[in-house]
């Protein structure tokens, strides 16, 4: 099936797909995230209409079901008519410009599953609000990529709820979808950060989703299975290695989630610095397990935080990369 996604010449598959990706990953650098008709956001919409219209009260097997019948046709309904058309133009594709119009396919599909830029545009001002004591405003920034509490927390809970956003969605945000490209191609990327989203929407264990966003959390922490465990490891190489995976094992099989854990704790060991800790979400307090070693993180730690992840980025095209040479020399000597 994968192989059906991608033109037989004149590139061999691996050598195309990496191609593709760092095409990819060049659109989300140049062009960012679209400032008007976002698909991501009209999906949202979707989605929520969809919540609201079949999450209704009921048997715990009944909103599980429902919930899992939606998931799949919002997830997967995208994913197959995607990778429909890819397969037609890749049918249909027996000269160079029919391979490029392919190879165009993914990587807009890419690049539309990615938020590498969006991540820095949202990020770096937080870490410019605390630098010049900002406080007001850099609550105002946090409070748009965090679910907690931040209207009157200080710089270093600011600083901490960015580093650790910035941690965790350089997972969610490029390395899964990267990772489900390499796999599966566009179809595969937008496949997982449609599936990343309805998490994000349903996934919540309040009265209300429990049940019906059941499906959705569970087949997330799913997807993001490998891919947060090479994001842990990326950022492990990249920093303080041995602190990284100290971590990595002591402290992520603490956290609730399966694969939040070791990203975070291995990207706060790498850059050496204390996060976890107390954090309020809708006006309750919570403890949360720490992650990381090493004094509270201020702006310049945001910044740091955000470096790792541009730095694993290019390392995962590198590899990416070198791996696409391989067989394209692999099939040429064939």
């Amino acid at each position: 099936m994968v192989s059906s996604l991608w033109p037989a010449a004149p590139l061999a598959p691996g050598a195309a797909i990496a191609l593709a990706a760092l095409a990819g990953v060049g659109l989300d650098r140049w062009l960012g995230e679209p400032r008007r008709w976002h698909p991501l956001v009209g999906f949202g919409r979707l989605a929520s209409a969809a919540e609201r219209r079949l999450n209704r009260p009921g048997p715990r097997w009944r909103q599980r079901g429902i919930g899992l019948a939606a998931w799949s046709v919002l997830v997967l309904g995208p994913a197959a008519l995607g990778a429909l058309l890819i397969a037609t133009a890749a049918a249909f594709a027996t000269d160079l410009a029919g391979a490029w119009l392919v190879w165009l396919l993914h990587a807009l599909g890419l690049y539309a599953a990615l938020g590498a830029r969006s991540l820095g545009q949202h990020i770096e001002p937080i870490a410019r609000a605390l630098a010049d004591g900002e406080l007001a405003q850099a609550r105002q920034l946090t409070a748009r990529i965090v679910s907690r509490d931040t209207a009157d927390a200080d710089a270093p809970a600011l600083a901490r709820a960015a580093c650790e956003s910035a941690l965790e969605n350089g997972n969610d945000a490029i390395f899964g979808a990267l990772f489900w490209f390499l796999i599966g191609g566009a179809p595969a990327a937008i496949a997982y950060r449609l599936a990343n989203t309805l998490d994000a929407m349903w996934g919540y264990r309040t009265e209300r989703l429990l049940h019906f966003g059941w499906a959705a959390a569970r087949l997330d922490d799913l997807l993001n299975l490998i891919p947060a465990r090479l994001t842990a490891l990326s950022y492990a190489l990249l920093g303080s290695t041995a602190r990284a995976l100290r971590c990595w094992r002591v402290q992520a099989p603490a956290w609730s989630s399966p694969n939040a854990g070791p990203v975070m704790a291995a990207g706060a060991g790498a850059l050496g610095v204390a996060l976890g800790g107390p954090a309020r979400y809708h006006g309750q307090w919570e403890t949360r397990p720490p992650l990381g070693e090493g004094a509270p993180p201020g702006a310049a730690d945001v910044l740091a935080s955000l470096r790792l992840v541009r730095r694993t980025l290019w390392l995962w095209l590198a590899l990416a990369a070198a791996c696409g040479i391989v067989a394209q020399l692999l099939a040429l000597s064939r």
